[in-house]
């Protein structure tokens, strides 16, 4: 134990925002304190721009549409969702299903409706963005997008 009390620090992944969990638990008049800080201020995070919060909304509109991108082998309500990223009329959605390994599946809009385009499917290493980043692009992705799917399937444990 150090001078300050017992310091526990952790790093936490979810979402494929990094949390800073700080609890100073043993110093007097701290006890139970803790504090947060999500990285979306660093100016050079992947996914600045780009929305990628996993809604109740987005998971009903997303779920058919993965359903059907694998056949319709299973019932939509079984996808787990562990991020959706969208830019324009383009969005990545990092999904899990009964039937599939974990994947990333790209969608662009078209006159209003969402088409699947492709899906991605492995282990990436963080030497591996630019390629990633490549083959989102062929795909037609933009930019920013390329570079959060890119970011998000390195960090994923």
């Amino acid at each position: 134990m150090s001078e300050f009390g017992d310091l526990e620090q952790f790093t936490v992944s979810r979402k494929r925002r990094t949390v800073l969990a700080v609890c100073f638990c043993a110093i007097p008049g701290l006890a139970g304190l803790e504090m947060t800080l999500a990285p979306a201020f660093a100016a050079n995070n992947a996914c600045d721009g780009i929305k990628i919060e996993v809604t109740k909304a987005r998971k009903q509109e997303y779920a058919p549409l993965v359903a059907a991108a694998v056949g319709n082998k299973f019932k939509p309500a079984q996808a787990k969702f562990f991020t959706i990223m969208e830019s324009g009329n383009w969005s990545a959605v990092y999904v899990s299903t009964p039937v599939s390994d974990d994947g990333v599946m790209f969608f662009q809009t078209v006159n209003g409706k969402k088409q699947f385009r492709d899906v991605w499917g492995g282990y990436a290493e963080p030497s591996e963005k630019p390629d990633l980043v490549s083959w989102a692009k062929k795909l037609g992705a933009p930019e920013r997008l390329a570079r959060c799917f890119a970011e998000t399937v390195t960090e994923r444990q």
